[in-house]
């Protein structure tokens, strides 16, 4: 999915109220196209929409399409050639064909399935939709599609009939340390589609007036992430600079699923941090996962600047580029 938006669960919600609704998805698009493969705009029947196909060029023809197919109860695939004008308007640099599975709530996509969809998703559990586009049967995978999963990547499978939409957990990040790197990391990574929590004990420093709007949580480290929960979807970025506050949210890390674990400190910092955590217990792989000094080497000197290398490791890790 694009980010993480709630277009099964508004697609539920609006077929529950008995006005009918429609999940269109994007199965097929150009290289640089303005939304991804998998991304979706939920249709009601007396109109209503949310959510997008496109940067606005195919959207109306989308919307009178779903609004057929669920009087019909009948999915759709359709194609859209967009012209060099309409490529421009919304972005691009020239135009090129985009692909979209229209598929109504009911007959075409079971409300129990849908249900379950939307469960697993409250449940931050990873899982796919499988649609063949040809003969119209559809399923919901548990623990599979891994690859697909873990580069948050749909599209369709070699046969090029499977088309595996994945739903993934929203991205979340953890920040151990409320100083002044983290204030500039947190509203970057919210842009870049993190639900964002601020843990630290120190309240003159995790304040609502230093984070204004975030969620911040002043227990202990490792009872914050505790309480925050760890899986896969997770990455934790330790600040504090600080053994005390640091190393109990490391260890949490170390023992659980995250994508991502970066530790703020020069590289005679990282050495200590990895001699502590041998004598913790924790081998040499589980310690490999440390991206210590934190962030990608951009030469950063400000607290900005850190929080840009920070950000953009975490997205090369999360993309499989590191």
């Amino acid at each position: 999915m694009d980010r993480f938006d709630n277009s099964p669960e508004t697609a539920l919600n609006w077929y529950r109220s008995g006005k009918g609704a429609a999940l269109a998805t994007v199965v097929q698009t150009w290289g640089s196209a303005p939304r991804r493969v998998g991304s979706q705009l939920v249709i009601g029947g007396d109109g209503q929409i949310e959510g997008s196909v496109s940067g606005g060029c195919v959207e109306g023809a989308v919307i009178v399409e779903a609004l057929d197919a669920i009087e019909e109860g009948e999915a759709r695939l359709l194609e859209f050639g967009v012209s060099d004008e309409d490529a421009f308007a919304v972005g691009l640099a020239c135009g090129g064909t985009i692909r979209v599975l229209v598929e109504p709530i009911g007959r075409v996509f079971p409300e129990a399935m849908l249900e379950e969809l939307v469960a697993a998703r409250a449940n931050r559990e990873a899982i796919a939709y499988e649609v063949n586009v040809e003969i119209g049967q559809r399923a919901l995978r548990h623990n599979a599609y891994p690859d697909r999963l873990r580069m948050d990547r749909s599209g369709f499978e070699e046969d090029g009939q499977t088309f595996v939409a994945v739903h993934n957990p929203p991205l979340r990040l953890i920040v151990v340390g409320a100083v002044h790197i983290a204030q500039a990391l947190v509203p970057m990574a919210r842009i870049a589609g993190y639900d964002p929590a601020i843990v630290d004990p120190r309240e003159a420093f995790a304040s609502n007036a230093r984070f204004p709007g975030e969620k911040i949580l002043t227990d202990w480290p490792d009872e914050a992430v505790t309480q925050l929960g760890l899986d896969s979807r997770t990455a934790i970025v330790l600040l504090s600079h600080d053994p005390k506050l640091d190393d109990p949210a490391l260890q949490a890390a170390l023992q659980a699923n995250v994508f991502y674990i970066g530790a703020l400190g020069s590289s005679r910092t990282h050495a200590k941090r990895i001699d502590r955590m041998k004598q913790a217990g924790f081998t040499d792989d589980q310690i490999a996962q440390i991206h210590g000094p934190i962030g990608l080497d951009i030469g950063a000197a400000d607290p900005s600047e850190i929080a840009v290398a920070i950000l953009a490791q975490m997205t090369a890790v999360l993309r499989g580029k590191a």
